[in-house]
């Protein structure tokens, strides 16, 4: 599949798809508390959207009956929404926040702390916002997708913690997935040379324990293998010839 390479008109579209996301996000994460539960969530981000003139994205999206993804704890990624999981003091909660505004995406996600949390799911949390910024601290026209995985799998080595391997970010504009495959693992200098005018999430998943995950019988919510908590953070990033551009940064 052709890599779309978007003109400055679609970068300001992705801008304003980016913005709302973003918006969204952190309406929805200051409102989140105990005793809430991720059906809840779902219906902030349902509301928020609307009124911000989006849609969201990930509904319906292959059948993803959620307007977002509620990853709670040990889930890495793609948790659905449901009244029957409440939110603990302690827990930690990534919500994944897509938006189509105008016929263009925008997607982010963030780990929240819920109420008082351990030692470890601070540094774990912290540890993958930082991967996230590591691996777009090397975005610019001519460095390549091994660059950013490099750059995250570094970070996380060094810290004692592991990234998944298995999903990574992904290419993103008029469809909110696309080519190319964003590996949050790699080597430098290997793989696709990035162009300015392309569009791709950073989105590294870092688990306090090993790397190895496995899929429920939902066929969506993917954990750890281990059980130990994981953690996330998002952003739709722009290459340019000077370096990148964050869409969904407020």
């Amino acid at each position: 599949m052709p890599i779309d390479i978007l003109s400055p008109t679609q970068i300001e579209r992705m801008r304003r798809a980016g913005r709302t996301a973003a918006e969204t996000l952190a309406f929805v994460g200051a409102r989140l508390k105990p005793g809430m539960s991720t059906a809840d969530i779902d219906r902030l981000v349902r509301e928020d959207t609307a009124r911000r003139g989006g849609r969201p994205s990930q509904l319906g999206y292959m059948g993803f009956p959620a307007a977002v993804c509620t990853s709670r704890n040990e889930v890495v990624c793609h948790g659905i929404p449901s009244r029957r999981e409440i939110l603990r003091s302690g827990d930690i909660v990534n919500v994944d926040v897509t938006t189509e505004l105008d016929g263009y995406h925008g997607d982010t996600s963030a780990t929240f702390l819920i109420g008082d949390v351990s030692d470890d799911a601070r540094r774990i949390a912290d540890v993958a916002r930082r991967c996230r910024d590591a691996g777009i601290a090397v975005v610019r026209e001519g460095a390549r997708l091994g660059d950013i995985g490099a750059a995250i799998e570094e970070l996380a080595r060094a810290e004692g913690v592991s990234v998944v391997a298995e999903i990574g970010g992904h290419g993103i504009g008029r469809k909110m997935h696309g080519d190319p495959h964003v590996a949050h693992v790699g080597k430098r200098g290997l793989g696709l040379r990035l162009k300015a005018g392309m569009a791709i999430t950073i989105e590294p998943m870092i688990n306090l324990g090993g790397a190895a995950i496995r899929e429920l019988d939902d066929g969506w919510t993917i954990v750890t293998a281990d059980g130990s908590l994981s953690a996330q953070w998002e952003h739709t990033v722009v290459v340019t010839r000077e370096g990148f551009e964050l869409t969904t940064e407020l």
